[in-house]
């Protein structure tokens, strides 16, 4: 089969399209014709070992494929060749074919197109659980979300209201994706490329500062978060898109009593009963048009390269998806 093969860590040109064996599904697992595989910031800190976990090398990239049951290893339970479903894994998504436990099968619902499908659990379980279960948001707060037109912030801005935010405040980098945020239902624009972004952030919420951050850029970001961040605030740190992890000064957080919180999605993984419900409401607000998904670009195996340029680029809005 085709897949994407990383040797070496580094920029994208190390992803190399190349002919791999198939895999074969053992115990308890089932191998999944790839449809569509998405393209996730994940992607770019494992290929650059940057990621939260040490990846080891050779490795092919993607932890989200969507597709169908082609085959059933032994023990295999709940699920027949032929189903259409939808999963995370680890790695080893960017390929032709992926072998995943049939355990962490998620049904493609009837009507859905296997792009949107893949558009789904990752970025939309971690909008989910980094304002819910990560951010404590209560009813009526303020929510920050940075890169609003993006995968991640493109749900969170639906979800927020949904899940009780009072005042949704997007940034993003461009008036286009600051218009797109508008369209989704945030209440506040903010360019987060001008200097004073954390200034208007304050001037939004009375001079308070946000309750709940969602913090994914690095860099400085984290430190200018903080300069926002209402009394008893919570901001979430789930990624580094900038590359750069960024710094904080623990005993600086005590004078407001500002809380950091990490999110890492397999520990949601790991709870069932923190993922199931969860992923039912979300496919809920789907199917019932409440949250909509967007698919901003297509890419052929071939061009998982530049799908990984694109995204680091902050050239694209939505979600990507990679078509093997």
């Amino acid at each position: 089969m085709k897949a994407i093969r990383v040797e070496e860590f580094g920029d994208p040109s190390v992803m190399q399209l190349t002919e791999v064996e198939r895999p074969k599904p053992g115990e308890g697992e089932v191998l999944i014709e790839v449809k569509s595989a998405g393209v996730n910031y994940a992607d770019t800190m494992r290929r650059q070992n940057q990621y939260v976990v040490r990846q080891e090398l050779p490795f092919i990239p993607g932890s989200e494929v969507a597709g169908v049951v082609s085959a059933l290893g032994s023990g295999a339970e709940d699920v027949s060749e032929g189903d259409r479903v939808v999963t995370l894994l680890g790695t080893d998504g960017y390929a032709e074919y992926a072998v995943a436990p049939a355990r962490n099968l998620i049904p493609i619902p009837e009507g859905m197109g296997f792009d949107e499908a893949a558009a789904i659990p990752l970025q939309g379980m971690t909008a989910y659980h980094v304002i819910k279960t990560s951010g404590a948001l209560q009813e009526g707060e303020s929510l920050l979300v940075h890169a609003a037109a993006g995968g991640v912030g493109y749900l969170a801005v639906q979800m927020a209201k949904l899940l009780g935010a009072g005042t949704v405040i997007a940034t993003a980098s461009t008036q286009e994706k600051l218009d797109l945020a508008r369209e989704l239902g945030a209440d506040v624009l903010i360019n987060y490329t001008e200097e004073d972004w954390p200034q208007k952030v304050k001037e939004a919420t009375d001079g308070k500062g946000a309750d709940v951050i969602m913090e994914m850029v690095g860099g400085d970001f984290p430190q200018k978060n903080l300069s926002c961040l209402n009394a008893f605030g919570r901001m979430v740190v789930f990624g580094a898109a900038s590359g750069d992890r960024g710094s904080l000064v623990p005993a600086a957080l005590m004078k407001k009593n500002h809380v950091v919180a990490g999110f890492y999605l397999p520990q949601i993984m790991r709870r069932p009963e923190l993922f199931g419900p969860s992923m039912k409401e979300l496919l809920g607000w789907i199917s019932s048009g409440q949250v909509k998904l967007n698919i901003g670009g297509r890419y052929g195996l071939s061009e998982a390269r530049q799908a990984h340029e694109d995204l680091q680029g902050r050239k694209t809005t939505g979600k990507l998806v990679l078509n093997p």
